[in-house]
């Protein structure tokens, strides 16, 4: 059992409760710091003393001060306008995470919010409605207003719900629940919308999914060292003892596990060969240096998987700060950073694509034994060489951009939300060129008959040939790398 505002939340508990793995409630602690903290907020709102986003206007409209009649319009009429996103619906289960992200944030008691508002959202969760959110419109800072709008417009009535495969009107999935549309008071929709929780969800949805892709180019770097019968020396742990990179450290402790009693290994151990190209001799130091990427987004991302950031901050029945942790930038910098990690693993991975059709070490060329006639695997590497280049041209780094909004009040902006879109995107592509690299490094040890590899190794080289016959002779292969790249999506190939 998770307990929001009280427990750590981690990438993988968040994966869990959004996938219903993990159950997650508030306990009666956390619903008292709430219940305090909407106390001080009730107060604010009375008092003469001016509090942002209380009885002031938003943005430039800050010197407005804002009857306590007016207060429920000013909150309900703040998500009305900030609703403008644009661009395709991002996936469901990146909005349900965004979903877990903010109640974890207003549960903490800093934002002032009702208890009754977080329990609604908190019945979207459990009931797996899942509002309907366009992917395009945030400049991440304050937070990702325009998402997050679309996120909670059906706390209102407003706004569309994924029911199964189909988008339905909030009003009409609220009637059919038998819930009635909320009344929004003083700052709960500042608190609802202002946050990083859109930049956040994509943060840990990736971070998921590389939690095994780091582990899965060990692999097929590994697989296709075994079909180049390349040099093993690079791996031995006292050469990167003396360089000791946590990243390198953990490739070097995969690749001994990877290559345990391969024959294969043995066979060639000591071949007249000085040295192996650089994709395959530097493997520890570029897998490493991804790895070390990743580790520090993974930490900065379970900082703010537990932290506040809406704003203002309500600390006191008299103190309210309005800051700047709304601010995507912590997070953005460092997304852009590991987008470039994983452009790597896939550029450094179809060059080892390309060393495994050039007909050298005894291999045939392009991994087929009747080459004129077949083309055999000429053209797949074709396709690794699009999608790392397309991959490079996605690693400008968004957070290096910033245009001034709300007529200049809000004139730094970090763009998070795009480096977090595009973070997924590479990944998705670096899912495809390993699929292919596999594929072709099944081939090459098929070559290398009747060696033996590791057990991890032969049990990976099954599975590839459950789904993908040995090429003899030329034949449509989009379906071959179709059936490739579900088994890496479904994290099927086995890491350990």
């Amino acid at each position: 059992m998770f307990n929001y505002g009280i427990d750590h939340l981690t990438v993988r508990k968040t994966l869990a409760i959004a996938r219903g793995e993990l159950s997650a409630s508030l306990t009666s602690q956390a619903k008292e710091k709430i219940s305090t903290c909407r106390k001080n907020v009730e107060h604010m709102a009375v008092s003469k003393k001016s509090v942002y986003g209380v009885n002031t206007g938003f943005g430039p409209l800050c010197d407005v001060q804002i009857t306590p009649q007016e207060t429920s319009l000013l909150q309900e009429n703040l998500l009305l306008t900030h609703a403008v996103g644009v661009g395709k619906p991002i996936d469901k289960e990146l909005a349900k995470i965004m979903m877990i992200c903010k109640v974890h944030a207003l549960a903490q008691g800093f934002s002032g919010v009702r208890l009754i508002l977080i329990e609604h959202i908190l019945y979207f969760i459990e009931h797996d409605l899942i509002p309907v959110v366009p992917e395009q419109g945030s400049v991440g800072a304050s937070g990702d207003l325009a998402p997050l709008s679309h996120l909670f417009l059906p706390l209102l009535g407003l706004g569309e719900f994924w029911i199964d495969d189909e988008i339905v009107s909030a009003e009409k999935v609220l009637k059919d629940h038998q819930l009635e549309p909320l009344q929004l008071e003083a700052k709960e929709g500042l608190a609802l919308i202002n946050g990083t929780q859109f930049i956040l969800a994509h943060a840990v949805y990736g971070l998921h999914k590389l939690d095994y892709l780091q582990e899965l180019a060990d692999v097929s770097g590994i697989m296709s060292l075994e079909g180049l019968q390349g040099s093993g020396a690079p791996f031995k742990t006292k050469l990167h003892e003396l360089r000791p990179f946590a990243g390198s450290l953990e490739v070097i402790a995969h690749f001994k596990e990877l290559l345990k009693d391969s024959q294969n290994m043995e066979f060639h151990a000591n071949c007249s060969r000085v040295q192996d190209p650089y994709s395959i001799r530097c493997m520890p130091q570029v897998h490493g240096a991804s790895r070390n990427a990743f580790s520090h987004l993974n930490e900065l991302v379970e900082v703010e998987l537990n932290s506040v950031t809406d704003n203002p901050i309500i600390l006191s029945e008299t103190e309210a700060i309005s800051g700047g942790n709304f601010h995507g930038q912590p997070l953005a910098m460092a997304i852009d950073y590991a987008s470039i990690a994983v452009s790597e693993l896939g550029n450094i991975a179809d060059r080892r694509c390309y060393l495994l059709l050039e007909g050298k070490f005894e291999l045939p060329r392009l991994l087929t034994i009747a080459g004129g006639l077949n083309s055999g695997f000429m053209i797949p590497q074709y396709t690794t060489a699009a999608l790392v280049s397309e991959n490079k041209s996605l690693c400008f780094p968004a957070s290096a951009d910033s245009i001034p909004t709300s007529l200049g009040q809000e004139d730094h902006v970090s763009m998070g939300s795009i480096s977090s879109r595009k973070f997924n995107q590479i990944i998705g592509n670096l899912e495809k060129v390993l699929a292919i690299e596999l594929m072709y490094a099944a081939q090459a040890m098929d070559f290398r008959r009747p060696n033996t590899f590791s057990e991890i190794l032969e049990e990976n080289h099954r599975i590839i040939r459950s789904k993908v016959a040995m090429l003899k002779e030329d034949r449509l292969l989009k379906p071959d790398i179709d059936n490739m790249i579900e088994l890496v999506q479904e994290q099927k190939i086995k890491v350990a």
